[in-house]
């Protein structure tokens, strides 16, 4: 571009960074900017598990996973495929694989190469990384303010700032692993670039800000203020894939917080899904549970509590399950019983306690076995959340991702209202999001300013 447009990216998340790519690839002169010491910082949790970025699911059925925001979320998806995010990770010099349940991970099996990679990249491409800077909001005028610590440098006049320091935005190669690892702080001040002024008044604004769940990982959900205040309609943010509490008895707190349960099957009204349960002190969590979170909540949040069925022997039959009992000496302790007939672990007969007087006959008790009754209280906090879902209401933005009471500022990621299951199909609405985000940002700009608007060569 000839006078290139100059675009603020607000959040270095994965949303942040995938509209920052698109953005700079245009021409732009972006700046991201990042309230925590480094980028990426929930990206690199979640790599502590393999990084799923997205799933090879067919399309028909992908789409589904984002049930009511299905609809205004498919242009977008549809848009940035499961093929076009891994040939974008080849093309970071990150193969990824498909495993056996489906889901797509990249070969190396955590986020930290990826993300060093997509960030030499966005500095190929000439975007700014401002760390340890916050957004306020906007003042009085209209231009965008930033809190910052440790003053060295003069903003932009009307930019009201507090300290400015710029950093690298990025960690050394060791500290990125150890973030992965260990969720902590990386060091990423042991780097720092030329001080770069902030854009206080820039062409276009692109608020990748995240949710609220893993709040010391930088998405705190500080923005819902500033935009409420700005007129733009969010839903109340709620935790999704998340736990449950239980008021378990004293003994199972003690005993068996952080014991895995599996295989089990969970039913909840008409859903049954297949998983693994782990208890807590305080209930349940697991990928089984966080797959029901979405109807488990507002079940709660409309009954004050909420009751699931838990299979403990999902693959056998209740027949056969009564047959393996009833070949048992009936002199055998319950514990013993279980654990000869159906290799239950001591865990799985503590939550059959828990359920109630356990059932004499062995007809009744293998029925109580396929269909154990397990009573919820209430979901974990949102800052134990994996996700989140409420946010920006579909009505309040329009078809390019642009606030309606803010010109010119774009949305994308958790900030929106929508949610989805583990899987991969988080990220995936995250990075497809960010993209949809720049790409309506760079339309927007070409229809207001033409005069302005070259493709680079």
């Amino acid at each position: 571009m000839t006078n290139p447009f100059r675009v603020v990216v607000i959040g270095g998340g994965p949303a942040g960074l995938a509209a920052a790519e698109i953005l700079s690839a245009a021409g732009c002169a972006v700046q991201v900017v990042e309230a925590m010491p480094s980028l990426g910082r929930k990206f690199l949790m979640a790599g502590r598990g393999g990084l799923n970025i997205t799933h090879s699911e067919p399309p028909e059925k992908f789409l589904t996973r984002y049930a009511e925001a299905a609809p205004w979320l498919t242009p977008f998806l549809q848009a940035w495929t499961t093929e076009q995010i891994r040939q974008w990770m080849d093309g970071l010099g990150q193969e990824s694989f498909v495993g056996s349940s489906g889901r797509i991970f990249p070969r190396a099996m955590k986020a930290s190469p990826l993300l060093r990679a997509w960030l030499a990249r966005l500095r190929e491409q000439g975007v700014t990384l401002h760390t340890r800077t916050r957004w306020t909001g906007w003042d009085a005028t209209g231009h965008l303010t930033f809190s910052q610590p440790h003053a060295n440098v003069q903003p932009q006049s009307g930019t009201a700032v507090q300290g400015s320091q710029t950093l690298p935005g990025t960690a050394t190669s060791a500290s990125l692993d150890h973030t992965e690892k260990s969720g902590a702080s990386p060091q990423a001040d042991s780097l720092q670039e030329p001080d770069v002024l902030l854009f206080s008044q820039p062409d276009a604004v692109i608020l990748a800000l995240g949710g609220a769940s893993w709040p010391r990982l930088g998405s705190d959900g500080g923005w819902v203020s500033p935009l409420e205040q700005r007129g733009v309609a969010v839903s109340a943010l709620r935790p999704a894939n998340c736990g449950f509490q239980v008021a378990w008895s004293e003994a199972v707190r003690e005993r068996f917080a952080g014991t895995p349960l599996k295989p089990v099957a969970l039913t909840f009204g008409s859903r049954t899904v297949r998983g693994e349960l782990v208890v807590t002190e305080t209930g349940l969590e697991g990928g089984a549970l966080y797959a029901l979170s979405a109807p488990l909540r507002e079940h709660l949040a409309q009954h004050g509590t909420a009751d699931f069925l838990c299979d403990l022997r999902p693959d056998i039959s209740v027949e056969d399950l009564a047959k393996r009992l009833s070949a048992v000496r009936p002199r055998e302790s319950l514990s013993n019983k279980l654990r000869k007939a159906l290799r239950l672990p001591p865990v799985a007969v503590a939550l059959l306690r828990e359920a109630g007087p356990v059932p004499t006959s062995t007809a009744a008790l293998a029925s109580r076995l396929k269909a154990l009754p397990v009573r919820l209280t209430g979901p974990e906090p949102l800052a134990r959340a994996i996700s989140t879902a409420g946010g920006i209401e579909q009505s309040a933005c329009d078809e390019r991702l642009m606030l309606r009471a803010l010109p010119g500022v774009f949305v994308a990621g958790e900030m929106l209202d929508w949610e989805a299951p583990t899987g991969g199909y988080l990220l995936h609405a995250c990075l497809a999001t960010g993209r949809g985000a720049a790409e309506g940002a760079l339309a927007w700009l070409r229809d207001t300013h033409p005069e302005r608007y070259r493709m680079p060569l």
